[in-house]
């Protein structure tokens, strides 16, 4: 029965419909998974087994008197430490908020009505912000291909669990990455959808309680296949996302495959692996045409970097705001004589940015969703790296410090970790992310799936015709 939480959701609930398991078994099967692999991943932080047994008790009770059920009927799940869940803490990694009484967010209420038997609250670094999962309150959480590897951040929890096999489905959060990076790390599925699809209520952050609903920021699924995604993603959003539909015709695919931007790093063993995928997709009848950057690389870094620091500076504690504010004309100072954007004095610019830069990253960024929208009338969908490179040792260091190493012997910023990811981001598009391969080091590597802006149900299209018939997750090797 153990083998249960191998099969994807899809399946572990065709084995509940066809009364294979109860949903209380299964559930005991997810906390056995998590006792067995707590000690060496810590992916899974904080947990309620007592409502989550009720919950599953009360889902086999309707299914034995054959009553209707909802489409995640008896299905255990866990869910991103930074969505509230009642009855679990809700730190967003910070203790400050661990202990506060919170409400299901919105997209915890819609699968929890579907009948999902939510038990479990997944690591995030704090106020996710960062590239890997740790905090203070609840330590560090690791890889399950190499526990001395960051499962990426801020849903690194999330995709340890689903890689590790303690959970099937996942909610997560992405803003400059944060499905999208630990998906890759961990060689798991997740879809970032177009902005405003899925409710952000009761994500933190912002602040507990917020009601705004953050530019760039987006909740969205994980999972260990593509039709998981879309059935998850049909049950949190706010539109008419088909719970199934039919995987895309792949010869009659238009690709442009972005992997070459002079700005971007990208890792020789990455690029291998997604080239040897595109050259599948176009042996399968796929139309690969390589391309460049759709945009000026320089312009999108530094309108994102505005976009993206104005938000994270209004999240900031009031006296690192006012420090931000004082620094801002030291920034300024050095911006006179040349600074280098990804350097301390522009991000302590874009966390003090003014109203009237903002405006104009906006312009930019406007600019630039035109293009794109002009590129998806050549390409249905833009194929792209996520990361620079394959998951990274543990580095808990000050951001200024951290570098990436290549396995070309390259050194880049850490803030590379933002390029790829970037463009999808700034200009609110749906993106989702497939295990592409193993890298020669034996780590996985996912690549994005780009579309246009509403073009969800496309990018998960092409994400199951390349899941079934030639990518798909992949277990650890333990």
């Amino acid at each position: 029965m153990a083998d249960l939480l191998r099969r994807d959701a899809t399946g572990q609930l065709a084995a509940l419909m066809a009364k294979d398991v109860s949903a209380v078994e299964l559930l005991k099967l997810a906390l056995a998974r998590h006792e067995a692999t707590h000690a060496r991943l810590n992916v899974v932080i904080a947990a309620d087994l007592d409502r989550a047994l009720d919950a599953a008790r009360a889902v086999d009770d309707l299914r034995l008197r054959g009553e209707t059920l909802g489409p995640l009927a008896g299905l255990p799940m866990t869910i991103k430490d930074t969505l509230d869940v009642a009855g679990l803490p809700a730190s967003s990694g910070l203790d400050a908020f661990r202990h506060r009484k919170a409400e299901d967010a919105v997209a915890v209420t819609h699968a929890r009505r579907a009948g999902a038997v939510i038990w479990g609250k997944t690591n995030v670094p704090v106020m996710a912000g960062d590239w890997q999962s740790f905090n203070a309150v609840y330590g560090t959480s690791n890889n399950p291909w190499d526990v001395a590897r960051t499962t990426g951040g801020s849903s690194g929890g999330s995709a340890g669990a689903l890689a590790a096999g303690v959970t099937s489905l996942e909610i997560g959060s992405d803003i400059a990455g944060s499905l999208r990076v630990p998906a890759s790390f961990c060689g798991v599925f997740s879809h970032k959808p177009t902005w405003g699809m899925v409710s952000q209520r009761g994500h933190v952050p912002p602040a507990p309680g917020a009601h705004i609903e953050r530019d760039l920021n987006v909740v969205g699924p994980m999972a260990r296949s593509a039709r998981d995604l879309r059935l998850l993603l049909s049950v949190i959003e706010n539109g008419p996302i088909a719970a199934k539909a039919r995987p895309a015709d792949l010869p009659s695919l238009r690709v442009g495959l972005w992997l070459d931007e002079p700005l971007f790093p990208l890792d020789p063993e990455v690029r291998l692996v997604l080239e040897t995928l595109a050259g599948e997709l176009a042996a399968a009848g796929a139309e690969i045409q390589p391309i460049s950057s759709p945009v000026p690389a320089d312009q999108l870094m530094a309108a994102f970097q505005t976009l993206l620091g104005s938000i994270i500076g209004g999240d900031l504690p009031p006296a690192l705001q006012r420090r931000a504010r004082r620094a801002r004309a030291l920034a300024d100072l050095a911006g006179s004589v040349g600074i280098d954007l990804k350097s301390w004095g522009g991000l302590s610019r874009a966390y003090a940015a003014s109203h009237a830069e903002w405006i104009a990253a906006d312009e930019v960024r406007a600019r630039m969703s035109h293009v794109m929208g002009e590129l998806f009338l050549r390409f249905d969908v833009i194929l792209a790296p996520v990361t620079p490179r394959v998951a990274f040792p543990h580095d808990h260091r000050p951001f200024t410090a951290r570098r990436l190493q290549l396995t070309d012997g390259t050194q880049v910023p850490y803030t590379a970790m933002m390029n790829w990811v970037a463009l999808a981001t700034a200009c609110r598009l749906p993106v989702t992310v497939v295990p592409a391969g193993l890298a020669a080091s034996g780590l996985p590597v996912g690549m994005q799936i780009i579309g246009p802006r509403g073009g969800d149900s496309r990018t998960l299209a092409v994400a199951q015709a390349i899941d079934e018939t030639l990518r798909g997750y992949i277990p650890p090797p333990s």
